[in-house]
């Protein structure tokens, strides 16, 4: 039996118009991308350092900044992953990377040039973590994978239940 497809020709297109790809070669190429993935949720086992590849890969939960554009006030989440290659090393502060299951949320990713082309990226917990890289040069990659369908709430606890913007 051969496998089907469920979804319509439009909710297809749709899925894939709204996939995002976005590549940063520079730190106001990067300002974009931490942009896009503010307060997106992340979990420890989901950072994946893979030191003989010189690459950091990082999937998550994002928020579709879109959405949130178009006056969503609960926007949906798009599952992304974000991908650093040329990375010399990789350093984690207060993230306990034992601990697979812990929950973490993106606050914001910057960029210091050290010696050209390369520097330093610093990725930004809530939880007061950070992850340090050390890159050659900077290449980075958010790539959106699709909607997330699981049922968890899409807006961080503090923007849960705010109300909707009124005119003044």
């Amino acid at each position: 039996m051969e496998p089907v497809d469920t979804m319509s020709q439009s909710e297809a297109s749709e899925n894939k118009a709204s996939r995002r790809r976005l590549v940063a070669l520079d730190g106001d190429d990067l300002a974009v991308i931490s942009a896009h993935v503010q307060d997106a949720a992340v979990v420890a086992a989901d950072i994946l350092w893979r030191q003989a590849e010189n690459r950091l890969v990082i999937a998550m939960r994002r928020i579709d900044c879109e959405d949130i554009i178009a006056g969503d006030c609960v926007p949906r989440r798009l599952i992304s992953a974000l991908r650093f290659d040329r990375v010399l090393s990789c350093r984690s502060r207060a993230i306990d990377m034992s601990a697979s299951d812990l929950p973490l949320t993106l606050l914001g990713i910057e960029f210091y040039r050290g010696k050209k082309p390369g520097g330093e990226v610093l990725l930004l917990f809530a939880s007061g973590g950070v992850l340090r890289l050390e890159v050659e040069c900077l290449e980075c990659e958010l790539a959106d994978l699709g909607p997330d369908t699981s049922q968890a709430d899409p807006a961080p606890p503090e923007r849960r239940n705010l109300p909707a913007d009124t005119d003044i």
